[in-house]
């Protein structure tokens, strides 16, 4: 041990001697090692704003939607240059839009399925505190709050009513609650959603959630909307699936409205994630029949969109790599060409220890810590720079970085390694010298 020490002390010593030498040989090091800080800190931040993604949209969920503009099978036929009877004649197929009755269908017949939660979403006007001002509302069962990951905050959810009473309760989310009842509880006090007086009977917790995420997950902000039992909706608002005056003009012609569907969406959540697309195959030839062959809905796996942008996010991370990689190399190969023209410079004081009794393993140990220091302190400096550069990057183009403890380790173990094995040859060849030679050498 003394030895080491004593050999430890002459290589910080050789290190000090040629301050500007040994940081321009630790530069590659030092980028090399900022670039793979960098790269770690963003696919550890792109991993974690995946997993804040799946949490907003709940995992092994398939979403099916309302299509804008029904496209009936005739019309998608068109395209692959085939036709129909119906096609010909100019007519369309009737179908009865998204409804309750599919949910029954779904969960009869996909054994996969494991809840549905159906939504019916209204824009109304809300009346609460004396205040007024627009709302969405959103009708949904129990299952809603379970596969969004949504907890209570305050009260309670709709479990304690039955399913079809349409009682006149409702939950309503943290920015309906801070911009009309500010520091009151909401709890037990009565707001009026179109024609409708409600009972507030739980707020949810606030999910914080950047924009760009609801706008690329195509979700909603659940803060800012009043939810109600999906039958509420049905009984006490607007059920689409049956016909009112209003659908039937002065001389009993149907009209044109808006949407036919009772229903605006359904999240499936199924058992794995190995099922998906499987299920939702099944869930769309089993809709397409019931629905008079009409395509009038469309479906998203969310979940395989963001193990896409998790594929193409990793796909960047190894182009980054091999950057910090060549960069690691081409420190390395200078430590070594460096120390290998230090060996060269140092003949003289090598044949000098040799002489007062130093062995090859001295001279080796000397020779290798000091590449082993200068690759060390290149790999902190690049480990202080790697930081910063994954802050500016998450500050000036928006990208989550999340510098972790497991990255700096690696980060200091490469450079230790590094210098190890660039090292190890000009430490050889350094002890290979023949003293008496190396005392004659000027």
């Amino acid at each position: 041990m003394d030895r080491f020490l004593f050999n430890l002390v002459l290589a910080i010593d050789g290190v000090l001697m040629n301050k500007l030498r040994a940081f321009l040989t630790a530069l590659g090091i030092i980028f090399g090692v900022a670039a793979v800080i960098a790269m770690l800190a963003i696919g550890e931040g792109a991993k974690a704003a995946i997993l804040d993604q799946l949490k907003l949209i709940g995992s092994n969920s398939i979403v099916v939607s309302v299509k804008k503009e029904s496209v009936s099978q005739d019309e998608a036929d068109e395209g692959s240059g085939t036709s129909s009877d119906s096609q010909k004649e100019g007519k369309t197929k009737w179908s009865p839009g998204l409804r309750e009755a599919d949910v029954d269908a779904i969960t009869a017949v996909v054994p996969t399925v494991e809840k549905i939660s159906p939504e019916v979403i209204m824009n109304k006007k809300l009346l609460a505190n004396n205040r007024q001002g627009d709302v969405r509302c959103v009708g949904i069962t129990g299952d809603f709050f379970v596969l969004n990951n949504i907890p209570m905050g305050a009260g309670h959810d709709f479990a304690s009513f039955h399913h079809e009473s349409g009682a006149p309760v409702c939950i309503i989310g943290r920015n309906i609650q801070k911009n009309y009842f500010q520091q009151r509880d909401p709890i037990g006090e009565t707001i009026k959603v179109g024609n409708t007086w409600l009972r507030i009977i739980g707020v949810l917790e606030r999910r914080i959630t950047q924009k760009e995420n609801l706008d690329r997950l195509g979700i909603r902000d659940y803060n800012s909307d009043v939810y109600v039992p999906l039958h509420t909706a049905l009984l006490r608002f607007e059920n689409r699936a049956k016909i009112t005056n209003r659908d039937v003009g002065e001389q009993g012609q149907y009209q044109e409205v808006d949407s036919y569907h009772q229903l605006d969406r359904l999240v499936v959540r199924v058992h794995d994630t190995h099922q998906l697309q499987a299920t939702a195959d099944v869930i769309s030839r089993l809709l397409k029949r019931r629905h008079q062959d009409q395509v009038d809905f469309e479906m998203e796996i969310p979940e395989l969109l963001l193990q896409q942008q998790q594929k193409t996010q990793e796909t960047f991370n190894l182009v980054l790599a091999v950057i910090a990689g060549i960069s690691l190399l081409v420190g390395g190969i200078g430590i070594m060409n460096i120390m290998l023209a230090s060996v060269l410079e140092r003949i003289k004081e090598i044949g000098v220890r040799r002489s007062l009794g130093a062995q090859r393993i001295d001279i080796v140990l000397q020779f290798l810590l000091e590449a082993i220091l200068i690759s060390l302190i290149g790999g902190i400096i690049g480990i202080f720079l790697g930081i910063v550069s994954a802050s500016l990057i998450a500050n000036s183009a928006d990208i989550p970085t999340v510098v972790s403890g497991w990255s700096v380790a690696v980060s200091f173990g490469v450079a230790f390694i590094i210098g190890l094995v660039f090292g190890l040859i000009p430490a050889q060849r350094a002890a290979l010298q023949d003293p008496i030679k190396a005392l004659r050498t000027d």
